[in-house]
């Protein structure tokens, strides 16, 4: 049955109607959560740990959210981190996660956390970065120590564009071009976040072992005085899942084989 009149009046009329035949009743959606479920339990969200021994970037997300709670906010950039901060911390409260979604807007995170935290100074602000990203608009910590905007930033370093990199190993038989930064490696620290941070005034802090990971954040979450950048060293060959190949529909996702869950039943509903 075609509808056809002007799309402003067509959906105040649909909307009205919808809330007429809603009223004192809810919808039946038992189907649609069995559905969901049944995915859950098929594919169940999921890291493994790197084979390098640094850091599991998931582990360390996952750990910013629990331990900051349901009233902080969270901005990331673009790339691996990007995805790993919508799947592993647990969004309760709207606005709490920020990002630039599709647009692909590297340098975002800062920015934004700035301005949530301008917004909304009494909030607990993390942004999460990558080692590139951040390096499109680390500048603006200079901004934040002079006006007194002290956000967290949590850089998820892998020494390298990780979600180009993803797809450089998969799909063009590790043929690595332009995707190394030397920003986390064993040799090179080119820049040195945590020199980098305390030249803009910022506290620095660089994590490279999974026992360190919680005193570094809750030290971060108690310092208001000045921001604060966490340079985390993560394995660069962690991997987002699930993941569309290009040119292909998305009913042929691609999902990590030996990735171990990471929450239980009771997280289910």
């Amino acid at each position: 049955m075609p509808i056809v009149g002007d799309l402003k009046e067509v959906l105040v009329e649909l909307n009205a109607e919808l809330s007429n035949e809603l009223k004192g009743k809810q919808p039946d959606i038992s189907e649609w959560w069995t559905f969901l479920n049944d995915l859950r339990t098929r594919y169940p969200l999921g890291y493994s740990d790197p084979e390098d021994g640094k850091l599991s970037p998931q582990y360390v997300i996952s750990r910013i959210g629990e331990l900051s709670g349901p009233e902080a906010v969270f901005a990331a950039g673009v790339g691996q981190h990007q995805m790993w901060s919508a799947q592993f911390i647990k969004y309760e409260r709207p606005n709490s996660w920020l990002n630039s979604g599709g647009a692909g807007t590297m340098g975002y995170a800062v920015p934004a956390a700035m301005g949530a935290k301008v917004a909304q100074p009494e909030r607990l602000v993390w942004a999460i970065d990558g080692d590139g990203c951040f390096q499109m608009t680390n500048q603006e910590l200079a901004t934040c120590t002079i006006n007194n905007i002290p956000i967290k930033v949590a850089i998820i370093n892998n020494s390298s564009l990780g979600m180009v990199r993803q797809w450089q190993t998969l799909f063009y038989n590790q043929r690595y071009s332009n995707t190394d930064l030397h920003t986390g490696t064993d040799t090179m620290m080119v820049p040195d976040f945590v020199k980098l941070a305390e030249a803009y005034g910022a506290l620095g802090i660089r994590v490279e072992k999974a026992e360190d990971v919680d005193a570094a954040i809750k030290q971060a979450m108690e310092v208001n005085d000045r921001p604060v950048v966490i340079d985390f060293i993560v394995g660069r060959d962690a991997m987002v899942w699930p993941m569309v190949p290009a040119g292909v529909s998305n009913d042929e996702v691609q999902f990590a084989r030996d990735a171990r869950p990471v929450w239980d039943e009771g997280d289910q509903e």
